[in-house]
């Protein structure tokens, strides 16, 4: 099982900044946490970049015990 770790409104929309989640993919270890966490939290999947040990990625890639999947929402400062 991957690591999901959320940050800033994911997680509070999640109600949690760190989950054990399945999946063998990037992409099945979110369709996971959406079905968890609900339509909120897929919305706000959407605009969030992912990334996989310290990687961006896209979705497709394997995902293996241990892994850490983080899903981070836009920046934005000034």
């Amino acid at each position: 099982m991957a690591t999901l770790r959320l940050f800033a409104h994911v997680r509070e929309v999640a109600g949690v900044g760190r989950d054990d989640v399945p999946g063998a993919t990037v992409e099945q270890v979110l369709a996971a946490a959406v079905d968890r966490y609900g339509a909120a939290f897929a919305e706000q999947l959407q605009m969030c970049r992912v990334w996989l040990n310290g990687e961006p990625v896209t979705g497709p890639e394997p995902v293996s015990d241990g892994d850490e999947v983080a899903v981070l929402p836009p920046v934005s400062g000034g």
